[in-house]
Order: C-alpha cells, then structure tokens, then sequence
C-alpha cells in the first residue's frame, strides 16, 4: 500500500495518506479538533477542497456542490478523494473556517505530521 503526503496550503499541516484512505480520514487523523466531516458520502459539501498539485482518484460527489467544471478545476470533496500521488490542496467554505481557527503558525515552528 502506497502512503503520499498531502500539504494542507492554508496551516503548512501536513500528512501521510494511504492511497486507500480518503483526504478527509487522512485530515481527521492529525486530531485537529472542529473539522466538520458531515455526511461522509459524498452529498453535503461541507469537505470541499481545492487540489493545488498532484491528483485525487474520487468516488460519486454530489453535483449540488461539485459541479463536473469544479471536479475539472480540482475542486472536489475530501471524503470522496484519494490521493493518487503527493498533494497539495487548500480547504473551501465550511472546512476553511475550522481549519484555520485557532491555527496560528509561528515562522520557525514546525508543523504536523502524521500518518493514515
């Protein structure tokens, strides 16, 4: 089983990910507390994502939140991608607000790393 890492642009966080795992199981494993996970299945939106470099393998994505442009653009929900390589990717709407509060990085400190 290949692990990549995956880069979250907005907190400098970063991650190992199963090529078996979702981005979204991967984020909940850093223990990070709010992390909205919603439906899980794809339908609610609430784990939007941008991926700014690499590639995702995704499953069924309610077109109501990602539209087939959007998926095109890179724009996809976390509990419906897999990383099929290293990614870099910035959280959207509801997802951003919980990840960027209380994150407050300081030049110098180093960030989270862990493994799913």
């Amino acid at each position: 089983m290949q692990r990549f890492e995956v880069v979250i642009d907005d907190t400098g966080e970063r991650y190992r990910c199963a090529e078996t795992r979702s981005l979204l199981e991967g984020m909940e494993a850093l223990g990070r507390k709010g992390i909205p996970v919603g439906c899980r299945g794809g339908g609610c939106g609430v784990c939007k994502v941008q991926i700014l470099s690499g590639t995702v393998a995704t499953r069924v994505m309610s077109r109501a939140h990602v539209s087939e442009q959007d998926e095109r653009e890179g724009r996809v929900l976390a509990c419906r991608a897999r990383p099929t390589s290293d990614i870099r990717l910035a959280v959207l709407g509801q997802l951003k607000k919980a990840v960027r509060r209380g994150f407050e990085a300081t030049p110098g400190t180093s960030t989270s790393s862990t493994q799913v």
